[in-house]
């Protein structure tokens, strides 16, 4: 990746992903017990706690994610069913670490591999998922790391779909924090997988190796990692009173020591922490008037949720400014683009969104656009200056004849 590109992606991630500056009193600052940690708010991308976040550190399993990612990424786009079957080759059946158990020739269906990656951290399910995919594993990981530069993921490597170790992998808990977001973003319903704690292939039952799901009712994912050189990662997930927190522990020193520190900075976030929305969606932010309308005026407001993360003890300032047109004409149908709204916070510019018509306005029949002319004429200044200066006009030309009438009549008179 060239210079000026990694440039553009930093400053891209930066404006995605805000980082919310945690020096004030109001929220306390401590240390994680791991290498490298982040935490991210689900919901708006708001980074509101990070440890040494740009460290670079083999991924491991969580590498899985990424995986999972382009699978749900084929699902969506029709290409692949959870009832299609993956043929298992002897290279996927052969792999070593973490294993579904798979065997060669096998006839799986997509939902079981899916499973497997996500519960088991099947090496070989990923292997399989990525020959089936794109033909060979290399073909594969070049959509990953395709796909992590889309994200903005500007400091990680990817080598192999599984996170064994390989020479050059690697990544950042920043870099995971992004790819956590936008994958339970893209696909939330990833979820009922990761929050599963057990399955059972080949006659074999193995467990989640994300023993929060076993310490707190609210986290539901989302994947765990172990090498020599990486020490042991997690990354959890919770859910808590609409809102949602990820949690990126990279190189602790053992698989209790990395649950921990994870649950000690979902809490942290819960408790320190509120997103609140900046713009709900369907509610009229402004309204304008319809030319040639069966209504003469028409609601505007946006489709998308949108939230802000600050510390609960601050009352942002959240000011509105559209920009749209004085005036529409008939016919306007539901949705239709008018303008657009710009939300600022304390003063800052955060998002801009686009202004939708909330209602359609259909075309006014020819009694009505006439009767609507004829007001528009003689609500305008300028028309009634013309109007004016039409009856001065008239008058004039009226005197002008008559007098012209009365000199020919004189005139016959006197003859």
């Amino acid at each position: 990746m060239n210079s000026f590109k990694k440039i553009f992606l930093i400053l891209l991630a930066v404006v995605l992903f805000p980082v919310y500056q945690t020096n004030g009193a109001s929220v306390p600052a401590f240390q994680v017990d791991a290498q490298s940690a982040v935490l991210i708010n689900g919901l708006t991308g708001t980074i509101v706690f990070e440890q040494n976040p740009d460290q670079t550190i083999p991924p491991a399993s969580l590498i899985k994610i990424m995986t999972l990612f382009l699978i749900y990424d084929e699902i969506d786009r029709g290409n692949v069913k959870l009832t299609d079957i993956v043929t298992v080759s002897k290279k996927a059946s052969n792999f070593g670490g973490s294993q579904m158990y798979l065997k060669e020739g096998e006839l799986v269906p997509w939902e079981e591999i899916i499973k497997g990656i996500t519960i088991s951290s099947g090496n070989d399910a990923c292997v399989a998922a990525a020959e089936e995919i794109a033909g060979m594993e290399e073909t594969f990981v070049e959509k990953m790391n395709k796909k992590a530069a889309e994200i903005g993921m500007v400091n990680t490597t990817i080598k192999n779909c599984h996170g064994l170790p390989v020479e050059g992998q690697r990544t950042t808990a920043r870099d995971m924090a992004l790819l956590s977001y936008q994958y339970i973003k893209t696909h939330p319903h990833a979820l009922e997988i990761h929050r599963t704690k057990e399955m059972t292939y080949n006659r074999i039952t193995q467990q989640n190796r994300n023993k929060l799901l076993w310490r707190d009712p609210t986290v539901d994912g989302l994947k765990t990692g172990w090498i020599r050189e990486s020490g042991y990662h997690l990354i959890a997930t919770a859910q808590r009173g609409g809102d949602r927190y990820i949690a990126v522990v990279m190189g602790a020193q053992s698989p209790n020591k990395r649950a921990e520190e994870a649950l000690k900075l979902l809490n942290y976030g819960f408790r320190n922490f509120k997103t609140i929305p900046l713009i709900e969606p369907g509610k009229e932010l402004a309204a304008i008037k319809v030319k040639r309308g069966v209504e003469n005026l028409v609601s505007l407001g946006v489709l998308e949720s949108s939230y802000i993360t600050v510390p609960r003890d601050q009352a942002p300032a959240i000011q509105l400014q559209t920009d749209i047109p004085l005036t529409v004409t008939a016919p306007l149908v539901k949705h239709q683009t008018i303008g657009t709204v710009k939300a600022f916070v304390n003063g800052t510019a955060h998002t801009t969104f686009q202004l939708v018509t909330l209602a359609s306005v259909e075309k006014a029949g020819f009694i009505k656009i006439t009767l609507q002319t004829i007001r528009h004429a003689f609500a305008s200044p300028f028309s009634w200056g013309f109007i004016v200066l039409g009856i001065v006009l008239v008058i004039f030309f009226l005197r002008r004849s008559f007098s012209r009438r009365k000199s020919k009549k004189d005139t016959s008179f006197i003859s």
